[in-house]
């Protein structure tokens, strides 16, 4: 029996293009187009007013320098995870392999809580450390630790599939050509890696600066200390003063599509390179 390909018609397309275009305009061009218009009613002088503000210029330090340090972080302790899943056999290894996932199903609040028990100054971890002087909860460090505990999951679940799929036969040709352990890594398994790794930590990145339960705990919410972009446009919001909480919304919109189109264009140049 002989099969015949048919191409999709001119009709099919059409209505899989209408539907698509409506549902993504529905959930996300037209809220996106509602926050941009919401924070036009304070005009570009009062925009810019409300962005020069001190307090919110030193929450955007702090969400964007946590998230990018907690991606950093993520993209090693990721791959690591990754590594060991795919490349050693040991006894609770399924065990492990869904505890990766749990950040995905704990809410955020209840990791946010339990991270805050741990690193507390009276807590499991923190009341070792309070005699040396060390400080985790309440302080940026512990928001980097909230933002990598939900992140790396990110990172594993991009990289893991690549090296399930990784060909033995290019690590076996390496070896017999005379390379190192060392040098196979980095001429044969990294390079195929790198766009599994950039989608990872950019997914990680995304989430981190975002995050609003896991932070909110842990972070101790200090003006110019500790306190997050989200917070604050909660807080804006409490205080009925929606034009300016739409305002840091769209900065921290136009700012995140930035870094992550520029992330995107990397991966795709390392994608083509790989081809």
């Amino acid at each position: 029996m002989k099969l015949i390909f048919r191409p999709y018609s001119k009709t099919s397309f059409g209505l899989s293009l209408g539907l698509t275009t409506f549902y993504l305009s529905l959930l996300v061009i037209i809220p996106l187009s509602a926050l941009f218009f919401k924070s036009a009613t304070l005009g570009i002088s009062g925009l810019w007013e409300v962005l020069s503000e001190e307090r919110i210029k030193q929450a955007l330090y702090l969400s964007f320098g946590a998230g990018g340090v907690a991606a950093i972080i993520n993209l090693f302790v990721g791959f690591l995870f990754a590594w060991v899943l795919v490349r050693y056999n040991f006894p609770g290894k399924k065990i492990l392999d869904s505890l990766v996932d749990l950040p995905f199903t704990l809410p955020t609040a209840v990791a946010g809580i339990a991270l805050t028990t741990i690193y507390a100054p009276n807590g499991f971890i923190g009341k070792y450390l309070t005699p040396y002087g060390i400080k985790i909860a309440y302080t940026p460090i512990g928001i980097v630790i909230a933002l990598v505990f939900i992140g790396f999951p990110f990172v594993v679940r991009t990289v893991q599939p690549i090296l399930e799929d990784l060909p033995k036969e290019l690590e076996e040709s390496a070896y017999c050509l005379g390379a190192n352990r060392f040098q196979t890594f980095i001429k044969v398994i990294l390079p195929e890696l790198i766009p599994s790794l950039l989608a990872g930590t950019s997914m990680a990145f995304a989430r981190g600066i975002g995050e609003y339960g896991s932070v909110v705990f842990i972070s101790g919410n200090l003006p110019g200390k500790t306190e997050i972009l989200p917070l604050l446009i909660v807080t804006k919001l409490e205080q009925y003063e929606y034009a300016k909480a739409t305002g840091i919304a769209v900065l921290m919109l136009v700012l995140s599509f930035t870094i992550m189109f520029g992330i995107n264009y990397l991966q795709n140049r390392a994608s083509r390179r790989l081809g």
